[in-house]
């Protein structure tokens, strides 16, 4: 009787082994190449990551949006030289310089909003620069193998109980299922952040026609600040994949198995995390630079 039942939890034993390096080598695929393609993603410009939606958002931008723009800011202007001609102790104060004055801020401002479009691909070609010079410095080797990192694992798992095999084989299960669901978790970041790029410059000339206005100027201020939030986020997410790679990389031979997939499943979830606050982060970076050169309401 104990000859079958030897050979029975060989064989349970056999099969869970099998099940468990079988979940253990694509455990971490899906990540691998999500993580491995966000560096070509972020470095990319808006151009060159989707030609066809780029030429639309153009299309849209030139077409529509400036019409729009040239309404805006013919209103602004008609209040811009209004409140100059207010500002003059109500007329009483007459300087025909102010016309000049005027007349040069409304060109600057058709200037503007008719190279809307130029402006806006500068900030991001700056950006981007700034993306793909650092991109060789942290970008490294970010995937993950947890039958490379554990030396001699078959060996291992063979000397573990059945009740250990099972517990392990269920904790490769649910992780490989997270793994999935945060790899998605990343795309999200990573494209959402593009589809953001082109909804913001759609819309490009219409703040950017309040830019020479004083009381609508902040318009246009604001959505320049959202510009280089949206560029710099880019170089932020670079960073949290640098510190990612490198803490995967400290996950040293172990005769932990468990420990070894929850350490690495830990910082993926840390990666996650980090990637959804790299835009808040750099929106309040860029709002605090704003709000320390602005002068107070006061002055």
């Amino acid at each position: 009787m104990n000859f079958i039942w030897d050979k029975i939890t060989e064989w349970l034993k056999e099969l869970l082994v099998s099940g468990v390096v079988g979940n253990l080598s694509g455990l971490f695929d899906s990540i691998n190449s999500q993580v491995a393609d966000v560096a070509g993603t972020v470095g990319a410009s808006p151009q060159a990551w989707n030609g066809s939606i780029f030429g639309m958002i153009r299309s849209l931008s030139e077409n529509v949006m400036v019409p729009i723009a040239g309404i805006i800011l013919t209103f602004v202007m008609c209040l811009e030289l209004i409140q100059m001609l207010i500002d003059r102790n109500n007329m009483h104060d007459f300087d025909t310089f102010i016309f000049f004055k005027w007349i040069f801020k409304t060109f600057a401002a058709v200037l503007i909003v008719t190279n809307t479009w130029n402006i806006v691909m500068g900030v991001f070609d700056v950006t981007q620069s700034v993306v793909n010079q650092s991109a060789g410095v942290i970008i490294s080797d970010t995937s993950i193998d947890v039958t490379t990192v554990i030396t001699d694992i078959e060996a291992k798992l063979d000397a573990m109980s059945v009740g250990g095999l099972l517990g392990l084989w269920f904790q490769s299960l649910f992780v490989g299922l997270t793994m999935k669901a945060l790899s998605i978790c990343i795309m999200l970041v990573v494209y959402g952040r593009m589809i953001e790029i082109y909804l913001v410059t759609s819309v490009a000339p219409i703040p950017m026609a309040t830019m020479v206005n004083h009381e609508w100027g902040s318009m246009g201020q604001n959505y320049l600040k959202s510009l280089l939030a949206l560029g710099f986020q880019a170089f932020l997410i670079l960073v949290c994949v640098g510190i990612y790679a490198v803490l995967i990389q400290t996950i040293a031979a172990t005769d932990d198995i468990s420990g070894a997939i929850w350490a690495c499943m830990g910082y993926t979830v840390l990666l996650c995390f980090t990637l959804f606050k790299t835009g808040s982060l750099a929106k309040s970076v860029f709002s605090a630079c704003l709000l320390y050169t602005s002068p107070s309401p006061r002055d």
